[in-house]
């Protein structure tokens, strides 16, 4: 988890500052090398939603798919949905869950937004009307209860992701 370790799968993903649409290109190179472009890391992606968009696009224009990795606060970060914006630009995304209810997901997550994991919710929902591949990712840890979870994905109609708390990405 982001709170135990700056490395994620053999991938740092602590940077000093935020890097330039140009330098997001030139790193990336041919989209088509890669099974996708994934924007995740430690904030939410969709902070930067423009700029998201922008190489997403890019990306696509290359022949590449993306994928988005979001704690799924992007509608309270911009008081708007943001989700048509994405349409036709993001093939995948996943969404993180954390939890079975708000009380578990606010002590997890100690989210800034209040009413944050019912907008989760929400995003999901709203997600699924413009994005092919929609899921829900929760990571096993004491207290949360996973066929709850289960049942909650069920109920919205997406795949639910388990993640071992020590094989986190």
């Amino acid at each position: 988890m982001k709170f135990r370790s700056d490395f994620v799968k053999g991938h740092l993903l602590r940077l000093d500052r935020e890097p330039s649409e140009e330098e997001i290109r030139d790193s990336i190179g041919d989209p088509k090398k890669f099974r996708e472009i994934v924007f995740c890391g430690y904030g939410e992606p969709l902070q930067r939603l423009e700029t998201v968009k922008n190489i997403s696009q890019w990306v696509k224009e290359q022949g590449g798919r993306v994928r988005i990795n979001t704690n799924g606060h992007a509608n309270l970060i911009h008081n708007k949905n943001v989700l048509p914006e994405l349409g036709g630009l993001v093939d995948s995304i996943s969404i993180s869950l954390d939890a079975h209810n708000e009380e578990t997901y606010n002590a997890i997550c100690k989210p800034v937004y209040k009413n944050a994991y019912p907008a989760i919710l929400e995003f999901v929902r709203q997600a699924k009307k413009v994005i092919p591949d929609v899921q829900v990712t929760v990571v096993t840890m004491e207290g949360v209860d996973i066929e709850r979870c289960r049942t909650i994905a069920d109920e919205l109609g997406v795949p639910l992701r388990i993640r071992r708390l020590d094989v986190v990405g």
